[in-house]
């Protein structure tokens, strides 16, 4: 994953492990809840890993099992970030 070209265009705000995304060329306001900003954030410091590895790492970031759910989780939320123009595909 690598972050997307557009990311200039957003504005992120944190609050401890929350953040809040805005697009200022659609207006478009995004909420992401802890799971998401973590992802994004290890995205963006270690672009190009693969959704095996980035499970791990967010696993052992987070402090949980690095479960075959967890996984899933990470695919559903990559997807959502690249819906909303924070992350584009590798």
């Amino acid at each position: 994953m690598t972050l997307a070209a557009s990311t200039a265009t957003h504005l992120l705000k944190n609050w401890g492990d929350e953040a809040v995304a805005y697009d200022t060329a659609s207006g478009d306001t995004h909420y992401l809840k802890p799971f998401t900003l973590a992802l994004y954030q290890t995205c963006r410091d270690q672009p190009g890993l693969g959704t095996v590895r980035l499970t791990a790492t967010l696993a052992a970031r987070l402090g949980v099992e690095n479960t075959p759910q967890l996984h899933e989780e990470t695919l559903e939320t990559l997807t959502s970030l690249r819906k909303i123009g924070l992350l584009e595909s590798a």
